[in-house]
């Protein structure tokens, strides 16, 4: 997904030089083919996130689209502060790009594990969230962010993907992909977002849910909760699915959008916040994190 996200501003960048992109000392042999072309719309800050985000604010408020691109949780938590007065508040049009969602990188520790994002970029009301579960979602909200003129946070997992195996996609915010229709006039459905797509196959092999349609929501946040009314009218039964944790995730928003409808029964599968302490590979700590949840449990039961 980073090459993706490269190559696509690239090619828009060629379009409208009011592109800028900005590091915090990271993304290399990923970001080198943009700072060749354009140098001038490029900046390398150091490992200094606050700084980085202020500088994107004051850059965006002079006409540019901006990037902030880095690992995980460090252009997100690091400079939630900047993140919240002077981006989200004066509702700029600045970028964060998050690399390795959820236990993407795994190995390196709790410091690298993006399972709280959602929750801390839920709270700023400006915010489109963007969590692609593919190459195809990846190019759609790509599409809407090149578009927009407001805060975006673009979550990406760093699994590998063919990146010619895209179908265009039309995005905006609210907007659900139907993966699977099982029939017509269904009144039950898993609803994802990000990259959940381990976990998904292993749902559809519990006969339980071998009935379900599958939705994808790759664009949600704060102000967006009504988009989902007519959805919540059709489904009576919905599993949300994500790699975040249960708290201020995607789950509990999709729980909250449907407060006031109290339409559809809605559970959760979503980490705990049990074994944080713990490193280790994706598919274990998914396992770990997933252990008290009552329908990971018929998983491991397969």
């Amino acid at each position: 997904m980073r090459n993706f996200f490269i190559d696509k501003l690239i090619k828009n960048t060629k379009k409208n030089n009011k592109n800028f992109l900005i590091v915090g000392d990271l993304g290399y042999n990923v970001i080198e083919g943009f700072a060749k072309k354009f140098p001038k719309n490029f900046l390398n800050v150091g490992v200094a996130e606050q700084n980085m985000a202020g500088l994107a604010a004051g850059i965006a408020s002079e006409g540019y689209r901006v990037f902030i691109y880095s690992i995980a949780n460090f252009p997100t938590f690091r400079c939630a502060e900047q993140i919240r007065n002077d981006i989200d508040y004066h509702n700029l049009s600045v970028n964060v790009i998050s690399v390795g969602s959820g236990f993407s990188y795994g190995n390196l520790g709790y410091s690298h594990h993006a399972i709280q994002d959602y929750g801390l970029i839920r709270m700023f009301p400006n915010f489109a969230i963007h969590s692609p579960g593919d190459i195809s979602e990846l190019n759609g909200c790509l599409e809407y962010i090149f578009a927009s003129n407001h805060p975006n946070y673009l979550r990406l997992d760093k699994s590998k993907y063919n990146q010619n195996e895209f179908r265009k996609i039309n995005l905006k915010p609210g907007k659900l992909i139907k993966k699977l229709s099982y029939k017509k006039n269904n009144n039950k459905t898993i609803l994802m977002t990000g990259a959940c797509h381990n976990l998904l196959n292993k749902l559809k092999k519990i006969d339980e849910f071998k009935d379900y349609d599958i939705n994808s929501l790759p664009i949600w946040g704060s102000k967006y909760k009504k988009k989902l009314n007519k959805f919540f009218e059709k489904y009576k039964k919905v599993i949300t699915l994500e790699d975040h944790v249960l708290d201020s995730g995607f789950g509990t928003w999709a729980l909250e959008s449907n407060l006031n409808l109290k339409k559809s029964q809605i559970d959760c599968i979503a980490y705990d916040n049990l074994n944080i302490k713990v490193a280790g590979n994706k598919l274990y700590l998914e396992d770990l994190s997933l252990k008290n949840n009552y329908y990971y449990k018929k998983i491991k039961n397969l």
